[in-house]
């Protein structure tokens, strides 16, 4: 395999690095000095396919590396153009992505050309540079080495990347009485001690989904956010495919709140958190356990049992599940569950190494500060001051501290109180390594030099050293080829590049000691109320909370956009008098906040919730005065739970900003998204309007040349997670329109995802445009901009379009929009129309003007590159060789993309499937995009599925 040119020894390749094309438009758009450096790195990088040595200008080039979340990698394949990153797309070959992304990866393009990025080193209320730093902080150091590290602190988020830790090792060896501390926001302490408690020693429990036939969650959500959620929502997802009832998956779920798990379930309850551990105990004493009953009602009673009764006979695959929320005890009596079942659980070491719990680590930090033993503080890539435990009053000790220096991409909270603030590179621009949640490594590429005057976590470990090491590349390649020699170690180093994963790096299975019963006595209920806290499915612990795309990506279940808000069940909200949008004061002690309401359908009564990562102070243009912080709420001891807390009414409202609004349909909802059993599905009981059915029509008949373009979607695996939504965003140039547009109903993604509630049932279902053979757009347009193409495409010809809009008031599916203002040509929300954001945008897709309309194109310009290869090798198009932007990033394929005129395509054969169905097919519209209806498995001893 041939790789690019190592520009390290072209001293003329840096400016070359880009075509002359690409520089003469940046030097006409005034962003060639801060772009100088949109070319390759200084080190040689290597490409996931095949090139010539010599790059082809306008020709895309495919990276494999990983980008982080919550600590823990996901592998990633990154596109870039003339030196710029534009998208994300999942590594195949990597276990936490499996090809697939989240919409978290899909976002980091954008992060990395956010013009609030720091610049430059910063302290006393100016601009620095490095060596005014260096020079300030040397004296210390000298000090700190010949006291073996006494008073210097090192303060992180989680680490997993082996080469941080090996220099943090040598680090601690030459001054072993420096301290490291780590904390990660969405922690999952009570997770690893439950596994402490039940087996002796800390492990890491991972499920062999695709083997699990019967599954309880227990406030938990496998499907939900997180590093793991790519792998878990595809084992789930897969095990539920239509097969024989026994084959099947059947999913329980209790929880106080909706999760993305709970709106799959065959069968859901709603408690509060408290309660759901005597759902557990119920469950264990069905399988022998000596626990007195538990006090639950009647119907709760009824669930623990039929659950219990499922997984006893599907020994061996039935699996208990509990969330971070639940407290030790209740995860280390799930673990014996687990063993009286066989489940299929594997279990390895801990990936991340420290056997200290997160919030354990602050507070040790804490008490280090108020004894006095803290001098100098390097906190790198953290933001505590913000999202520490409030309980812990991480801010009056970070003052405390003499000497601070915060490592960090912007200048947030707590760069506010440090005497120092430096730039950290991207993720994008620097090396690395890093480890998956079951112990995979990748090897972290930089994709461009950096844009701004920043270092990376390895050289900021490396000033702390009195003697010079290696450079970050040859540190992470070093941590990986040493055992190598020669010819065989640059091999070794560049099929790791080209894979993304360096194999056989996950982590060996452990055997773990039998586990005995825990002691768990039964809860009763809390006060009147308790609060709830959950990552945020769009901004997640708020560190991206200046991303505009995750801003503007509506949540499940809400479809909220630009703020959080506070979940009350319909009862609690019909007694207090409460309505959505109306503002109501929290109070906790002497603890208030005020927050608008959100009535949730299906909360368990007694409990609120919300989520974390809003309320920034110091986020950015962006991000900063967006929602409402509960961080300061949360209390080192239970930081997920929250009891005792009183609402009181006030006066006030405030507007919640949502893409979707309810109605009431009387029923409709079922004819939109229907819904099938498993003994509906063997007894052929329904009946759908079927693809291809063709009611009288005035249209003119339909007439394709050589290929005919078609979607189907799956709704039993669709889990709403949004990937599909910020995939089409990435790709197709989508503008952020910002929230007082949003208010005007003006939101402009391509696809969204609906969700309907049937019998008290939520299910997601993404629409984009359905490119109607009968097209009811296409007629009324005056100037033909909305036409189909001889592959049946309905396509937008942006520079005919007036704006009329009639397309848009024609179409029954809305899918339409339209460009009210210049979102993406000079009326751009926020600093979204700094030229260095424009460097994010596919160069293969029309950035549309003020005044057209624009929809889903099914990635026409990815038809276009397939066809063209195909062309150039005397060909057709293969089946599956076109993929969108949406089918590549959803996590449990439930989006397919194919060629009807093959008649052995993958997409005939779904469109003749028994739960094949099109949308609103009564009008006679002929969609492409077609479905298959949900699918659920509920126990027929049980009964009806219960919301």
């Amino acid at each position: 395999m041939e790789a690019i040119r190592d520009i390290r020894h072209e001293p003329h390749a840096l400016n070359s690095a880009m075509d002359r094309r690409a520089a003469l438009k940046l030097f006409m758009t005034g962003v060639a000095a801060t772009l100088a450096s949109c070319g390759r790195p200084p080190e040689e990088i290597v490409p996931y396919v095949e090139i010539p040595e010599r790059a082809t200008p306008g020709v895309p080039l495919r990276f494999a590396s990983a980008l982080p979340l919550a600590g823990y990698g996901r592998g990633v394949i990154v596109t870039s153009v003339e030196g710029r990153p534009i998208k994300v797309e999942g590594n195949p070959r990597h276990p936490a992505s499996l090809g697939s992304t989240d919409l978290y990866g899909e976002a980091t393009v954008l992060s990395l050309y956010d013009p609030d990025r720091s610049k430059a080193p910063y302290s006393e209320n100016r601009t620095q540079s490095w060596s005014a730093f260096e020079a300030a902080l040397r004296p210390r150091l000298d000090r700190h080495h010949a006291e073996q590290g006494k008073g210097l602190v090192v303060l992180t988020r989680r680490i997993t990347s082996p080469s941080w830790l090996a220099q943090l090792d040598v680090l601690k060896r030459s001054m072993p009485q420096m301290k490291w501390y780590r904390y990660e926001a969405v922690e999952d302490d009570a997770i690893r001690n439950g596994a402490k408690m039940a087996f002796g020693r800390l492990a890491t429990p991972l499920p062999r989904l695709s083997d699990v036939r019967v599954m309880l969650t227990l406030d938990s959500d496998p499907i939900g956010t997180g590093p793991e959620q790519i792998s878990y929502a595809r084992g789930i997802v897969d095990a539920r495919r239509p097969q024989a009832p026994a084959d099947s998956l059947r999913l329980y779920s209790a929880e106080p709140d909706w999760s993305l798990t709970g709106a799959l379930a065959d069968h859901r309850i709603a408690l509060p958190p408290e309660l759901i551990r005597n759902v557990a105990i119920e469950v264990a004493r069905a399988m022998g356990a000596g626990f007195e009953p538990a006090d639950l009602p009647d119907e709760i009673k009824e669930f623990a049992a039929a659950a219990a009764a499922d997984l006893q006979a599907r020994r061996g695959a039935g699996l208990v599940m509990a969330g971070p929320r639940q407290p030790s005890e209740v995860h280390a009596l799930c673990h014996w569950i687990n063993a009286q079942l066989r489940a299929p659980v594997d279990f390895i070491a801990p990936v991340d190494p420290v056997t200290e719990g997160h919030t354990e680590s602050l507070r040790s930090f804490v008490s280090d500060v108020r004894g006095g033993h803290v001098e100098t503080l390097i906190i790198v890539d953290a933001n505590p001051v913000y999202d520490a435990p409030g309980s812990l009053g991480l801010d009056e000790a970070i003052r405390a501290v003499p000497f601070k220096a915060h490592f960090g991409g912007y200048r947030d909270e707590t760069a506010q109180l440090c005497t120092w603030h430096l730039p950290l590179t991207h993720v994008l621009e620097s090396w690395s390594d890093i480890r998956a949640y079951d112990g995979t490594a990748s090897i972290i590429q930089p994709l461009l030099i950096p844009l701004y005057d920043s270092r990376d976590p390895h050289q900021v470990l490396a000033m702390l050293q009195t003697e010079a090491g290696p450079s970050t590349l040859d540190l992470v390649r070093n941590q990986w080829t040493s055992a190598a020699s020669g010819k065989d170690r640059a091999v070794l180093w560049r099929q790791t590049l080209h894979d993304g994963v360096v194999a056989n790096s996950a982590f060996a299975k452990i055997s773990l000691p039998s586990v005995s019963l825990p002691k768990v006595a039964p809860a009763t209920a809390a006060g009147r109320f308790s609060l709830a806290l959950a990552p945020d499915p769009s901004v997640f612990d708020g560190a991206m909370a200046n991303n505009a795309w995750l801003q503007e990506c509506p949540k499940p279940f809400t479809s909220q956009v630009w703020g959080n808000a506070l979940h009350v069940a319909e009862s609690d909200a019909r007694e207090l008098g409460l309505g959505d949008g109306e503002v109501v004061q929290l109070k906790r002690g002497e603890t208030t906040l005020e927050v608008p309401v959100l009535i949730s359908h299906g909360q368990a009564p007694g409990v609120l919730s919300t989520t974390l990562g809003y309320g920034r102070k110091h986020a950015g243009t962006i991000g900063s005065g967006v929602g409402f912080d509960v961080y300061p709420w949360r209390d080192a001891e239970s930081p997920w739970l929250i009891d005792n807390v009183t609402v009181v009414k006030t006066a006030q409202r405030s507007e919640i900003l949502q893409t979707q609004h309810f109605f009431d349909l009387e029923g409709e909802a079922e004819t939109l998204q229907p819904r099938l059993t498993l003994a509906d599905l063997a007894s052929g009981n329904f009946h759908f309007e079927r693809p291809g059915s063709n009611p009288p029509t005035l249209y003119p008949p339909v007439e394709a040349d050589t290929y005919e373009w078609a979607m189907a979607i799956d709704a039993s695996a669709c889990i709403g997670c949004n990937a599909c939504v910020m995939a089409c965003q990435a790709e197709n140039n989508i503008p952020v329109v910002g929230p007082d547009e949003i208010a005007m109903g003006r939101d402009m993604h391509w696809m969204r995802i609906d969700h309907y509630v049937v019998d008290g049932r939520p299910g997601f279902s993404p629409t984009p445009c359905m490119h109607c053979e009968h097209a009811p757009c296409e007629p009324v347009c005056p100037v033909a901009a909305s036409i189909h193409d001889s592959e049946g495409l309905n396509v937008q010809v942006y520079n005919r379009c007036v704006g009329t809009r009639f397309c848009q008031s024609n179409c029954p599916y809305k899918v339409r929009r339209f460009n009210f203002a210049g979102y993406a040509d000079g009326q751009e929300y926020g600093n979204l129309g700094e030229d260095i954001v424009k460097a994010v945008f596919n160069p293969n897709v029309t950035v549309r003007s003020r005044g057209v309309m624009e929809k889903c194109t099914y990635c026409v310009q990815r038809i276009s590159v397939g066809r063209r290869s195909a062309e150039r090798e005397g060909r057709r198009l293969r089946d599956g060789e076109v993929v969108t932007a949406c089918q590549a990033a959803c996590p449990t394929k439930a989006i397919h993309f194919g060629n009807l005129s093959d008649a052995n395509s993958r997409i005939n054969a779904l469109r003749a499937d028994p739960r094949s169905y099109s949308l609103l097919g009564e009008l006679g519209t002929r969609p492409r995009t077609t479905y298959l209806a949900r699918l659920q498995n509920p126990n027929p001893d049980y009964g009806k599925a219960r919301s």
